[in-house]
């Protein structure tokens, strides 16, 4: 089933809409000049952590560590993405190389 040419339009639309929304709303509801609420001062130094734990347990919620590789590529992938932001503190680094060597393994060995 395709979509006529009006369909497209509006999903572009929307999809415009929705990006310019979430990118002018911060402007609007915080206006340059008035400080800051307490709560988003909060969120925004919670939040970080809490996404990076909850991409961690997704992450690691299938390994069966009595079957197939036993969870060893994960585990190994994991501590390369600790000790390289261990080492140089850099997040972007950490979770490449992680992610990297955690490809390697399951192409090359696991």
């Amino acid at each position: 089933m395709t979509m006529s040419i009006g369909q497209q339009i509006m999903i572009v639309a929307m999809v415009v809409l929705g990006t310019m929304v979430t990118r002018f709303l911060p402007f609007l509801v915080f206006p340059q000049g008035k400080p800051t609420p307490k709560y988003i001062q909060y969120l925004g130094k919670v939040l970080p952590a809490a996404v990076i734990g909850l991409l961690v347990v997704y992450s690691l919620k299938d390994i069966h560590v009595f079957k197939g590789s036993h969870g060893i590529p994960e585990l190994i992938g994991v501590a390369v993405v600790v000790l390289l932001h261990v080492w140089k503190k850099q997040m972007f680094l950490s979770i490449a190389g992680g992610t990297i060597v955690y490809m390697v393994l399951v192409q090359t060995i696991f």
